[in-house]
């Protein structure tokens, strides 16, 4: 957690820094706005803290003009609730009276470093990704996360660097379809004074920012083929150029990346560096839609039930029995994001003991009507199917379906390329190439090992 603290060190800001030290947050100091703005443009930020009696609306209104999405958290004297107001009114988030107390100064360091969005999971296809997740967190290879919108890439890709051996230092995200074409290359690589209209001092882009750390490229599949050849080249050499430079600057960072489109056909259409996808493409994570894990769905419910219960100061309510029934058989095409939208709403909607159904609405209002009987279900068994290999290139199907069929013969090569209607000699071309990629093959008896085969 990185803190910058913008008002003269005297007094309870004096506490409060020290307060935040003893939290675990590295704290730099700023007497005034332009020294801060200074510091955020030279090393970047988590949190700011400002003293109240500062303009507050200033320093949102900079931060807005340069791109830079820090939040702010006012301080003040905990009798002046006419400047509490001005400063949420000015844009601050939060506002913290002084003197400062410590679980309070612990909790807004907490809600800033760890991310709003949990991790929960409880699907036997969700748990395989993780577990391969976790498998890989400790190396420095780049992974690519990809699955439909609203799925949880991010929330995945931050589990990533939370036990990776970077997991103290920054994890910086940039959204590649959020920022306008031509001011992505400056976002990422930073820029000088002077290097184009508005670029008013020196400022680092998000690979310095995160270097130490993790930089997720989110939607990367959004990014223009042309600076795709300058990203290539960051993450091949660890240096970048910052937009007017005149010399490289090193690097040291790890790229994680996602897509919600299956990039192997965005190469194959040109849209997209086949470098850079093999780059990139180290590590494979396939995000499951929350249709094809339907043992997530309660359990996400019922996070999200206690969440928004705590955030909106209302009692937790279970879900009724009939209201489970709904959210279980709904197809949830947006996802986590719109199961948790919903959820949102019924929070603010239930009325007596438990979530009942009429609480269970569209944004509109409107109820939720959950799919069923046995077509319904055999077309979304079928969908679901479908999109398991949606993402996926058609080597990766014939790879696992190869290996699962071996499995299912407990190794023996013979019956296995009967059922895949495929010659022995192509099944052991086939394993051979796996082998040689590092991958287990089944052994006859059933045990899958890394052994060559002729």
């Amino acid at each position: 957690m990185r803190l910058l603290m913008i008002g003269r060190l005297n007094g309870e800001l004096v506490t409060a820094s020290k307060i935040a030290m003893q939290r675990g947050a590295a704290v730099t100091q700023a007497d005034a706005i332009p020294q801060g703005l200074t510091v955020l443009r030279a090393r970047g930020a988590d949190l700011i803290m400002i003293d109240v009696g500062l303009d507050i609306r200033a320093l949102v209104a900079a931060l807005e003009e340069e791109r830079i999405r820090t939040p702010v958290i006012a301080c003040g004297v905990a009798a002046d609730a006419r400047a509490a107001v001005a400063a949420i009114q000015a844009g601050a988030k939060e506002y913290v009276p002084l003197p400062p107390d410590p679980e309070l100064i612990a909790a807004v360091l907490e809600a800033v470093s760890a991310d709003s969005r949990a991790f929960v999971w409880r699907d036997p296809a969700m748990e395989r990704v993780v577990r391969l997740a976790e498998q890989v967190a400790r190396s420095e290879a780049s992974v690519l996360i990809t699955g439909e919108s609203g799925t949880g890439k991010e929330v995945l890709a931050r589990h990533v660097h939370a036990r990776s051996n970077r997991a103290a230092k920054p994890f910086v995200s940039v959204n590649c379809a959020a920022i306008p074409e031509a001011l992505l290359e400056s976002e990422l690589f930073g820029h000088e004074k002077g290097a184009f209209t508005g670029a008013v001092a020196r400022r680092i882009g998000r690979f310095e920012e995160a270097n130490g750390g993790t930089l997720l490229l989110d939607e990367i599949s959004e990014m223009d083929v042309r600076l795709q050849s300058k990203l290539l080249r960051a993450l091949q050499e660890r240096v970048i150029d910052r937009v007017g430079g005149t010399a490289p600057v090193k690097v040291d960072i790890r790229v994680l990346a996602t897509s919600n489109r299956n990039l192997a056909e965005e190469v194959r259409k040109g849209t997209f560096r086949e470098d850079l996808f093999y780059r990139l493409n180290v590590v494979h994570l396939r995000l499951p839609a929350l249709r094809e894990r339907p043992a997530d769905i309660l359990e996400l419910a019922g996070h999200f039930a206690k969440k928004y219960a705590a955030v909106n100061g209302l009692p937790l309510r279970p879900l009724s029995a009939e209201a489970r029934s709904i959210v279980t058989r709904n197809p949830w095409r947006g996802n986590v994001r719109e199961l948790e939208n919903t959820l949102h709403r019924a929070v603010l909607l239930a009325s007596g003991s438990e979530i009942g159904v009429e609480a269970i609405l569209t944004p509109e209002g409107d109820a939720i009507a959950a799919a069923d009987g046995p077509a319904v279900r055999a077309a979304q068994v079928a969908e679901a199917a479908t999109r398991g290999l949606v993402g996926r290139t058609v080597a990766e199907v014939e790879r696992d379906l190869i290996l699962d069929t071996l499995d299912h013969c407990l190794g023996n090569r013979t019956h296995a390329a009967k059922i895949l209607g495929i010659s022995i000699r192509t099944l052991r071309n086939k394993l051979n190439e796996y082998v040689e990629a590092g991958l287990e093959v089944a052994e006859p008896g059933g045990v899958r090992a890394l052994a060559a085969y002729g």
